[in-house]
């Protein structure tokens, strides 16, 4: 197949990218704005393999979008261009809203004229995959799990922009037919991740021997799934998956936030020790929490194992631990990105009541 990413120089879309290209032999092409959390440089021998093409387009150009389409002729669209950190939502929605929103928007209107255009077997087979987050869910308390029936109820900008792009894309299945599946995913973690997340931004600040930021009581909660194992969930959703149905994926590791970083302050105790001694976790600091802070994310992804016979292959511990090593030896990757676009600082205040 000749596969159109949306997002690919991002954390996930270049993984995606990668997997499809090292473990498969099919055709990726790359449409991404370049914004801040993108960068090329994940994907440096993608062009080696002869099936790679870079397009620098924003999903929201109604007239650049159609035309790449019809330039490079996709069997399918992976959607994975987003707008994704909630802190940065609070502080400016409006990016959100912009990409998320309209740009999924105007993503599916090409994508529904291309795909009336075509015929015969590529018709039939064509797919539109939409990938999103399990915050559209809202919060759990201590028990539960989302599952693909869960009611939406998003609590900040971003989840609710997210989950307006997952209503427009079910809305253009059910009303013009357009062949859609729909992924909702769990945090990600794993190498190329931009550090203003909370696993880079804890490894980062290990090393600089700075402070370790843990929102309010670090009690909050979230499923972690290693990126790697997230880009093959991807492909089985878009080869295997139902026309019009949604799949939850997970990493079956729930974690508070305190546990990931205390996790990450013992690995980088091994494998980075303090110059001056001590523990990492010394450095752990409790900061005001984030508005609208959800309690508890938790996936179930019993459907997509029993019908896509998917189940997550590696381990947080083992997965996070990679992850450390990954940065401990890539300082060329993330050292520019400190330095020019951003350095650590808190975001997400902006939404705070004094009350």
């Amino acid at each position: 197949m000749k596969i159109l990413v949306t997002g690919g120089a991002g954390f996930i879309g270049s993984a995606v990218i990668r997997h499809l290209l090292a473990a498969t032999d099919h055709t990726v092409v790359n449409v991404d704005k370049l914004t801040y959390a993108a960068d090329l440089r994940s994907l440096e021998t993608a062009e080696t393999t002869g099936r790679y093409a870079f397009e620098q387009i924003d999903i929201c150009d109604g007239l650049a979008i159609p035309a790449a389409l019809k330039r490079h002729q996709p069997d399918a669209i992976m959607h994975l261009a987003a707008e994704s950190h909630v802190d940065r939502s609070i502080d400016g929605p409006g990016e959100f809203i912009r990409t998320n929103i309209l740009g999924t928007y105007t993503l599916l209107d090409a994508a529904l004229a291309y795909w009336r255009g075509l015929t015969g077997d590529k018709a039939e087979a064509f797919r539109f995959h939409h990938i999103s987050t399990d915050e559209v869910f809202g919060a759990l308390g201590d028990t539960g799990l989302f599952t693909e029936e869960t009611p939406y109820d998003p609590s900040s900008p971003y989840s609710a922009s997210k989950a307006s792009s997952d209503h427009l894309v079910r809305a253009w299945h059910r009303t013009y037919g357009l062949p859609t599946v729909v992924s909702n995913c769990s945090n990600n973690y794993g190498p190329y991740q931009f550090p203003e997340k909370l696993i880079p931004l804890t490894i980062l600040n290990c090393l600089a021997e700075k402070p370790l930021p843990v929102y309010g009581t670090g009690s909050n909660v979230r499923d972690w799934l290693f990126v790697e194992d997230h880009a093959v969930a991807l492909m089985t959703v878009l080869t295997q998956g139902a026309v019009g149905d949604g799949y939850n994926i997970g990493g079956n590791s729930e974690r508070t936030n305190l546990q990931v970083v205390e996790t990450i302050c013992a690995l980088m105790d091994r494998l980075r020790p303090r110059i001056g001694g001590g523990s990492h976790a010394d450095l752990i600091t409790f900061v005001r929490d984030r508005p609208g802070h959800d309690f508890r994310y938790a996936i179930d992804a019993a459907k997509i194992q029993r019908l896509l016979d998917f189940v997550p292959s590696v381990d947080f511990v083992a997965g996070l631990e990679r992850t450390v090593i990954w940065y401990l030896a890539n300082e060329a990757w993330w050292r520019p990105l400190v330095k020019g676009q951003y350095g650590g600082e808190r975001l997400g205040l902006a939404g705070a009541t004094t009350k």
